[in-house]
């Protein structure tokens, strides 16, 4: 069964967002193995990043690693970032999940929006 995660901050960096989710969910067991992103202009002359991240479990050999998820993470420099976490719940168990959006909340939880 796959687990979403879907967070909506204000003012923050698309990119540190990124790096942010890449270091902890390194921390709880997860690897980045694969990092696509794409800069698009808007009319009002300001940018637009869309990155995706493709996760896999940590395994000594690399054949032993299994595809576990994706992190969309879509935002300007200023306005509204957005990020969906896709997780497979079989492979990264609900108390690691658990324990990095508590990381997350902690460090970021100030901006973001509450719906």
């Amino acid at each position: 069964m796959t687990t979403q995660i879907k967070k909506t901050y204000r003012n923050l960096n698309p990119g540190m967002l990124c790096d942010e989710v890449r270091d902890l969910l390194q921390k709880q067991g997860l690897i980045v193995v694969e990092a696509e992103s794409q800069t698009y202009g808007l009319p009002s002359g300001a940018t637009q990043s869309r990155t995706t991240l493709a996760l896999k479990t940590q395994a000594e050999q690399e054949k032993n690693q299994k595809e576990c998820g994706t992190v969309h993470i879509m935002g300007e420099q200023q306005g509204e970032t957005k990020m969906l976490l896709d997780i497979e719940e079989s492979l990264f168990p609900k108390e690691k999940l658990s324990a990095f959006q508590n990381d997350l909340d902690f460090i970021l939880g100030s901006y973001e929006l509450k719906w």
